[in-house]
């Protein structure tokens, strides 16, 4: 066998692949007499099949399987020595009339080259990095969802603004008949909210659906209906007051402190807000490493120059998914996914220059920290660090978990490598002018 490449140029190259009897017909010659031993032909004995009958049966099928295998094994492996970089896969050259005969087989393959560049951290023109601050008025506010969630209800003869009124919307038309509890302060139409202050148990008040609540979506469940249904629902409803409550705010002192952060971990409204304040801002900051990652690749694509080999990968991506691509497919296709394409190999270069990994250890101890966080949420505090272990092993024996949570880590860790190498702004802002900002 004889493998040899021409260089096209930078970003393309051929390699030519000539294989001799010698490489492959020992082989092919052990797989047919492997095969005279099976075959079951009508006339023969098993075992005894002519094999010359045999070759003239499955010769020409085993001996492209074999050279194919052969091409596959010996391409990959001169890739690897040759440390040749390449984009897509190798593409076989169209030959028409092969002659599988010949006493030597000649194949080429058209290669595609990652290109050779450099990338800067330090732009010049500097990235903002959002740090996002809870003000007084979110502190406020949470504090404030705190003493309701833990509050009492005091029964009441009238509704007032404020209060909580449990009783059933009808609608026969639309065969509605639901029991549920509207609370006064999610109520949006002011026409609704002054129809039901000063009402007491037992009368009926109509109500419009049509902007009765100031979050659409809870219209479904309000009215015991599909969400597709409530959408475009524009109707009068009855609603029967059967309940009246008012919710007392629970008092800020050590009982509410400690069911909402365990014994004696706050004791003071003053310790509250500094620990409300500082776990709200650790919330932000995923929101605002994700936009500074966003906006790092945005830079790095955009003051990144390189050229592809685009010819090369059009042609790569017409022949090699499910179904053939036409020639216009396959360049909207391109041009779809070479931006993606360019990051990647952005991407891949900072990785390999500043030697960023993902150990094992480090991958179980981020797996760890994401299950406890999940847990927290169901209200499972203080996980045993055997469960954990537990979890965690069987989270890892699932190869798309580990696929993502070693993205989320390598991202993590692009990110630490950014804030300490990349030329950033600091910007602080409330949560309220982040959204404007970055969202609009």
């Amino acid at each position: 066998m004889n493998i040899t490449k021409e260089q096209i140029d930078d970003l393309n190259a051929v390699v030519k692949v000539a294989l001799t009897k010698d490489d492959y017909q020992d082989k092919v010659e052990s797989i047919l007499k492997d095969y005279r031993k099976q075959a079951n032909i009508p006339g023969f004995r098993k075992g005894q099949v002519p094999l010359g009958l045999i070759k003239k049966q499955y010769g020409k099928a085993v001996l492209v399987d074999e050279v194919n295998k052969l091409l596959q094994d010996n391409l990959n492996k001169y890739l690897t020595e040759e440390k040749l970089d390449v984009l897509g896969n190798p593409l076989p050259k169209q030959q028409d009339n092969f002659n599988w005969e010949a006493d030597q087989l000649d194949f080429e393959f058209e290669l595609g080259l990652a290109p050779s560049f450099e990338v800067s951290l330090n732009s010049k023109k500097a990235i903002t990095h959002y740090r996002i601050v809870a003000d007084k008025k979110m502190v406020d506010e949470q504090i404030e969802r705190f003493q309701k969630q833990y509050g009492k209800l005091v029964n009441k003869t009238v509704v007032g603004k404020r209060d909580e009124i449990t009783g059933t919307f009808k609608n026969e038309a639309e065969e509605i008949d639901n029991n549920t509890t509207l609370e006064m302060d999610k109520i949006k139409s002011k026409k609704a909210i002054e129809g039901l202050v000063g009402k007491k148990v037992g009368d009926v008040v109509v109500l419009k659906t049509k902007g009765l609540l100031k979050e659409d979506y809870l219209l479904s469940s309000t009215l015991g209906i599909s969400s597709e249904k409530a959408e475009k629902l524009d109707i009068e409803v009855t609603f029967t007051i059967d309940e009246i409550n008012e919710r007392e705010p629970a008092k800020l002192d050590k009982e509410l402190f400690d069911k909402l952060f365990g014994k004696d971990i706050v004791t003071s409204e003053k310790e509250l807000r500094a620990r409300i304040k500082e776990d709200s801002e650790k919330q932000f900051e995923q929101q605002a490493d994700q936009k500074l990652l966003n906006d790092v690749t945005e830079s790095f694509i955009e003051n990144t120059k390189f050229d592809l080999p685009a010819e090369f990968l059009k042609k790569w991506i017409q022949v090699t998914g499910e179904n053939p691509l036409t020639e216009e497919q396959a360049k909207e296709e391109y041009e779809k996914s070479e931006k993606g394409l360019r990051y990647q190999l952005i991407e891949g270069k900072i990785i390999q220059e500043h030697g960023l990994q993902v150990q094992f250890d480090e991958l179980k101890e981020f797996a760890k920290g994401f299950i406890k966080t999940q847990m927290a949420q169901f209200g499972h505090l203080d996980p045993q660090e055997e469960e954990l272990e537990n979890i965690a092993a069987r989270v890892l024996g699932n190869q798309d978990e580990v696929k993502r949570l070693s993205e989320q880590l390598m991202s993590q860790k692009l990110i630490k490598l950014y804030k300490e190498k990349a030329n950033l702004k600091i910007k602080e802002v409330t949560y309220d002018n982040f959204v404007k900002e970055v969202y609009g």
